[in-house]
């Protein structure tokens, strides 16, 4: 984004988050809520939108939904009210929707991440659509999805970068996980994001025509589409500087094509008055009492933002390394398992998203897929803690987990006479003494006040001993030689 005139112009942008919940049966009937299985399989005269079928509220998904708005701290609203959103497609079997338009369940709250706080409007539960799916010669309609529990989060428009969105989308999508209210799936559609993207200029107070991209299931693409949509926005007032900016942005709703990285028209923008809501005869006002809420609260797990305050007070970890790990709670929990054998928490978080990260990069597994236990982890950290191995032995210690895992590295390390560390002063003395010989500049700029000369040398010396050398006796020898 750093070619767009930031001086000049600045995005507003809001998100609706569609987030499926992850209950066992669907929002308004007794078919199963489950990704995968065969085409229309899981249905039901609900889902399929038969004559005469009858909407009954699942109460785990309304009770999920309002853990979601205790975690943000969002208004719980003991009486709520369902519409229909009436449209034709063909996945939607019904020709509406069932939704909560006058009346949401929640109402406000805010979500932080990345040091900031982002408002959110308001969030409601609704069902979601079947599927289309498109063959070379038809296409053809999957009913399985119709029917699932969707809670629509939609923010205020408080974003003003592609950062900003991407990083509110990840921690609403956290606090989903941390409370086993939606699985995060975005490959599966499991998460989808719509953003609402203008432009105005720095200083403006009211907001200018925006267009909306649907459907976004991953974060850099959202990144890539608020980025691109910006761009054009501004190209065309900075053009355009005398045209009405309706004529020059006429609303509309948008899909992101990822191979031609641009925004593609799908559809004129429609009002409300499209959509012809009015209220759902078949179900009748969802009414909560305090107490019921209040129990809810009472079951709330440590959420995203809590353990990321505790990440950097309690353990030193740096805000970066602290965001890492609790955007994805399986990363997080399994740092937490391995903290219960290792009390080193910065070396240990480093391991975890750096080291080993690096190494199953190319892979597309987890810690987990790979079969490598926190404990084994934690035993590896904890052996370079103690200084029983060097850093650079136990990158070797690492690999080898990679390739056999559920390998204890303290047995890799017994095993293998190479991974024994040299801490024997004798041993080590005479290589010291051959680095400061061969080395008469470095020892000179030492001597003249420069650190990075000093760590040279300790680098030559562990070079020499292939990183086997203990790094605090090399470091005594040489600061003994070196006066």
């Amino acid at each position: 984004m750093s070619d767009l005139p930031y001086d000049m112009w600045e995005p507003v942008i809001g998100l609706e988050i569609h987030a499926q919940l992850n209950t066992k049966s669907k929002i308004y009937s007794p078919a199963p809520n489950r990704f995968g299985d065969e085409p229309n399989v899981n249905i039901s005269a609900v889902c399929t939108g038969q004559p005469g079928a009858l909407p009954v509220l699942n109460k785990e998904a309304v009770r999920k939904a309002i853990q979601f708005g205790l975690a943000i701290g969002a208004k719980i609203s003991t009486i709520s009210t369902f519409d229909r959103k009436s449209y034709f497609y063909p996945d939607s079997p019904r020709n509406f929707q069932i939704t909560q338009f006058e009346n949401p369940l929640l109402i406000g709250g805010e979500v932080r991440s990345n040091g900031k706080s982002f408002k959110v409007n308001r969030a409601h539960i609704e069902d979601d659509a079947g599927m289309l799916k498109h063959f070379s010669t038809f296409a053809g309609v999957d009913y399985n999805r119709a029917g699932a529990p969707l809670i629509e989060i939609v923010s205020e428009a408080c974003m003003h970068s592609p950062k900003d969105a991407s990083a509110y989308a990840a921690a609403v999508r956290a606090i989903l996980l941390y409370l086993d209210a939606c699985d995060g799936n975005m490959e599966e559609g499991s998460l989808r994001m719509d953003a609402n993207i203008s432009v105005r200029p720095k200083g403006e107070k009211g907001l200018r025509p925006r267009i909306e991209i649907k459907n976004m299931n991953s974060f850099t693409f959202l990144e890539m589409a608020i980025t691109s949509e910006v761009s054009r926005q501004i190209k065309l007032y900075l053009n355009n500087p005398h045209k009405d900016p309706l004529e020059l942005i006429p609303p509309g709703t948008y899909r992101w094509d990822p191979e031609a990285k641009q925004a593609v028209l799908m559809r004129k923008k429609e009002s409300a008055d499209d959509y012809r809501y009015f209220p759902e005869p078949d179900l009748p006002p969802l009414i909560l009492t305090d107490a019921y809420i209040d129990e809810i609260r009472a079951t709330l797990p440590e959420l995203p933002h809590d353990r990321y305050k505790r990440y950097i007070s309690d353990l030193g970890l740096s805000e970066y390394s602290a965001e890492v790990l609790i955007n994805e709670k399986f990363l997080s929990d399994y740092f937490e398992e391995s903290l219960k054998l290792c009390k080193n928490a910065r070396l240990l978080c480093n391991w975890i998203t750096v080291e080993f990260a690096g190494r199953l990069k190319d892979t597309g597994k987890t810690l987990v897929d790979a079969g490598i236990m926190p404990t084994h982890v934690a035993k590896l950290v904890q052996l370079i803690d103690d200084n029983k191995i060097t850093g650079r032995i136990a990158k070797s210690v690492a690999d080898d987990m990679m390739a056999n895992p559920g390998l204890d590295p303290e047995i890799i390390v017994a095993k293998n006479p190479d991974y024994l560390p040299l801490d024997d002063y004798s041993s080590i003395e005479p290589i010291v003494d051959q680095v400061i010989a061969d080395n008469p500049q470095s020892v000179a700029d030492f001597k003249a006040g420069r650190d990075k000369a000093f760590a040279f040398l300790v680098g030559s010396v562990m070079k020499l001993t292939r990183g086997k050398a203990s790094p605090q006796v090399v470091n005594d020898l040489l600061r003994k030689k070196l006066g």
